[in-house]
């Protein structure tokens, strides 16, 4: 059977994205999943996302890493699936949708740059200097000064495979800061089991906990990814971070059939 998919990066993170509004593939087959994942013998990408009818929203998303299991949300490839919904004709310039951590907005303007609203966060960990929350997904976040020079993914799996991550995992931030509200960052995920180019919901992590490190009076950061420029805004009531948004572009690579 042919399945047509189109491939869409944000900020390196990069998806293959397939309608599944006739529920065309199986999305139990996490071996075909990996399979067009794979770098050399697939399509390649980070993911795969499906979109999907759901009654009383304009669309589900289906996200799976690129070991071939469903994962938690995934910020990035919620706003390449809200560009797809828009190719498709099935949005204009906003959107809800249902994930796997429920309910999200989004919404793209006249220059292309596509916003999502991510969930509430309630809950951080600070150990240290570090902290731990969940963005959608889990995320360690770890201050560093030698970013570019730092072996992430040697340094990232003392703490992933660490006796309290190893089970479920968790993704591994490492964040310079350059000014009060501006951060380079570098992020290790799991499922993909290695550094990707960028990562939403980490760069909404590492956010978070820029704020609550350096109590910078205004809410919005600027963040450097590898792959490219993201910003997030929230507001917090000293309890809650709500309004909690992930910007940045979100574009179409290429498209083609596979056969499966």
């Amino acid at each position: 059977m042919k399945v047509n998919f189109k491939k869409y990066q944000g900020t390196g993170n990069d998806f293959v994205m397939i309608d599944n509004r006739n529920f065309v593939f199986n999305s139990s087959d996490n071996d075909l999943v990996e399979s067009l994942c794979n770098r050399r013998f697939g399509v390649g990408a980070d993911g795969l996302i499906l979109l999907q009818n759901k009654a009383g929203y304009d669309f589900e998303m289906v996200y799976f890493n690129s070991d071939g299991r469903e994962s938690s949300m995934c910020g990035n490839g919620g706003r390449c699936i809200i560009q797809f919904a828009k190719e498709l004709g099935l949005i204009n310039q906003s959107c809800k949708f249902l994930a796997v951590d429920g309910e999200h907005f989004g919404s793209i303007d006249e220059n292309g740059i596509v916003a999502i609203k991510m969930n509430n966060v309630a809950t951080v960990e600070q150990l240290g200097n570090d902290f731990i929350l969940n963005t959608g997904s889990p995320h360690y976040v770890k201050f560093v000064d030698n970013l570019d020079s730092l072996n992430a993914v040697e340094e990232a799996h003392k703490i992933r495979y660490s006796e309290r991550f190893s089970k479920d995992g968790i993704n591994v931030n490492f964040v310079k800061i350059e000014a009060p509200n501006l951060i380079s960052i570098r992020t290790y995920e799991r499922g993909v089991e290695d550094e990707t180019l960028s990562c939403g919901t980490g760069v909404v992590a590492a956010s978070i906990a820029n704020f609550l490190y350096q109590k910078p009076e205004n809410t919005t950061t600027n963040i450097d990814a590898s792959g490219g420029k993201l910003k997030v805004t929230f507001d917090y009531d000293a309890s809650i971070f709500s309004n909690v948004n992930l910007i940045g572009a979100a574009e179409k690579v290429f498209e083609g059939t596979v056969n499966i």
